[in-house]
Parts: C-alpha cells; sequence; structure tokens
C-alpha cells in the first residue's frame, strides 16, 4: 500500500503486511512514522493510493463502509464519550443491548465497581467529552463500549501514559480481556502490550524496517532493540 495526505509527502511506501486471524500483532515507531495511518486506511476514512486492503481475502472496497466498520471495535487514545448517562454511552456500541448485557460488559471492562458508585449508577450523566469522570473511569468506559460491540476485529490505540498506577492496572486487565480470541491490530505504547504480540512490525518513514516477535527482534540489536530500550524500557520504571 502506499498512501499520502493530498500534496504531502509520502505517509505510506509499499506497505505490506498480514494480521492472522485471531492473532495479535503490534505496530511500534517513532511518531509520525505512519501507524495512525494505517488505522485509517482500515476503517476507510481514507483509500490507498496504490495497493488494496483485504479482510478474509476480499478487498474492502467490495464492502460498504457500514459493513466494513461493524466488524471493528476500536479504542482509541482519544476516548469519544457523550454528554448522556453511563448506560447510553456502553449502548452506543451495539443500540439493541439490554440492560444485563451492559452490566455485563462494563464487568468485563474493569468499570461496574465505579459506575455504581456514581450518584445515580448507570443513570448517571458524565457531560461531555465524559468531563465528570476520571481518565481511567473514561477509558474503561469506552473498553466496555468495545467489549458490546463484541466485533471480530479489534482496532487499539492504547494510550496509558497519563494514567496513575491503579488505574493503569485496571485498563490492562481490561484490555487483556478485550483482546482475547479477537484479530488484533495494535498501537503499542507499552511494554507489556508489544511483550504479548504474536508478532511486532517496526514502522519508519511510512516503510516496515523490521519485523518478528520481542524476543527476535531484540536479539537482532537493530531499530527495535534501541526503540525499546529508549522508549518502552524507560516507561516501565
Amino acid at each position: 500500500v502506499c498512501f499520502n495526505y493530498l500534496d504531502e509527502k509520502t505517509t505510506l511506501e509499499n506497505l505490506s503486511f498480514v494480521v492472522p486471524s485471531g492473532k495479535r500483532v503490534a505496530l511500534v515507531g517513532p511518531s509520525g512514522a505512519g501507524k495512525s495511518t494505517i488505522m485509517n486506511l482500515l476503517l476507510r476514512f481514507y483509500d490507498p493510493n496504490k495497493g488494496v486492503i483485504k479482510v478474509g481475502g476480499e478487498d474492502i472496497k467490495e464492502h460498504t463502509i457500514a459493513s466494513l466498520r461493524s466488524a471493528i471495535s476500536i479504542v482509541t487514545q482519544e476516548t469519544t464519550l457523550f454528554d448522556d448517562t453511563v448506560e447510553a454511552n456502553i449502548r452506543y456500541g451495539k443500540a439493541d443491548a439490554t440492560q444485563e448485557q451492559i452490566i455485563a460488559a462494563a464487568k468485563a471492562a474493569m468499570a461496574d465497581d465505579f459506575i455504581r458508585e456514581l450518584p445515580n449508577g448507570y443513570d448517571t450523566m458524565i457531560g461531555q467529552q465524559g468531563i465528570r469522570l476520571s481518565g481511567g473511569q473514561r477509558q474503561r468506559i469506552a473498553i466496555a463500549r468495545a467489549m458490546l460491540r463484541n466485533a471480530p476485529i479489534l482496532l487499539l490505540d492504547e494510550a496509558t501514559s497519563s494514567l496513575d498506577t491503579k488505574s493503569e492496572e485496571y485498563i490492562n486487565e481490561a484490555l487483556n480481556k478485550l483482546m482475547q480470541g479477537r484479530t488484533t491490530l495494535v498501537i503499542a505504547h507499552r511494554l507489556s502490550t508489544i511483550e504479548n504480540a504474536d508478532f511486532i512490525h517496526v514502522i519508519k518513514d511510512g516503510r516496515i524496517i523490521e519485523s518478528g516477535d520481542h524476543d527476535k527482534l531484540l536479539q537482532n540489536k537493530s531499530e527495535y532493540f534501541m526503540l525499546y530500550n529508549s522508549q518502552f524500557k524507560k516507561k516501565e520504571k
């Protein structure tokens, strides 16, 4: 796949990789390498200038955007919440969900306990962008929404660097539950995510420059080795 935004320089150049069904593939690399662009192309916010993106062996252009996105759940570092109740925000993942399904999703996302402590529980209004909730609580609502959606493909841009240690523990446990059994493509920010990935692609200047699992890439002592020591390892200390 090749892609560039309008008349800007090439963002992705002859980039090609496979995410096997049910596996977890992590994308790592410096800011501006093209990781978020890959997510945008998968969701068809843009189409590639050259090349084909396939899901289940079929070109995603052969399907409607609605049907493509119905097969995908996404959790990003910029959580989108609405000035509505907690229940309504979770239900956005599946409009016809029962209250029992919503509560089950919240429990799986490690959110049920804090929701029940809110003034009106699941009926609490959370304000625009969930302003009445903490950062960790907002992330868990977003994860509950993805749990409820129960789509086979998960796109994850996980960002926990701004959360306190306890919130991050809850998020980590919720994310691990969410990724189980799903085909997952993740922009990795945390060491535990890349260590647990089935496959890792190192992206730089719109190209994949190195691929493999965590142990193999460390043994290469190349780009991933340097990134690991300068970025991921430092964050975990």
